[in-house]
């Protein structure tokens, strides 16, 4: 009987750790109109996601863009958090800019373009 308890207690417990796994939403934009050879910034907004184990890698033509500057993390009162992450960069007509985000065992590349040049 102890044992039977024991498997509910841990199969309860997995299940309340399952249901508190919240997939992050992501935004892809820039600061200013996207234009080819005009310098701007590559932004992207991760939000409402938990637990906060995550990466985010912004990426041009599938290789991290280097010296990109994130904020800290930072959480609402539901214990959702929120994270961005930004780089300069020239836009070049045939480049493919995207922003990778790794949360748990889920990557997913969320790519950028000269249509989304603003946050939703």
């Amino acid at each position: 009987m102890r044992f039977v308890l024991f498997l509910a207690a841990v199969a309860a417990v997995y299940c309340a750790e399952d249901s508190k796994h919240t997939p992050p939403k992501v935004q892809v934009y820039s600061v200013k109109p996207a234009e080819f050879e005009k310098e701007n910034t590559l932004i992207c907004h991760v939000s409402g996601f938990h637990p906060p184990d995550i990466t985010i890698q912004l990426m041009k033509d599938g290789v991290e863009i280097p010296n990109a500057k994130q904020t800290d993390l930072a959480f609402k009162q539901d214990w959702h958090f929120h994270l961005t992450k930004n780089v300069p960069f020239t836009p070049t007509s045939g480049q493919k800019y995207s922003c990778k985000v790794t949360h748990g065992a889920v990557t997913k590349d969320y790519a950028w373009g000269l249509q989304q040049n603003t946050p939703w």
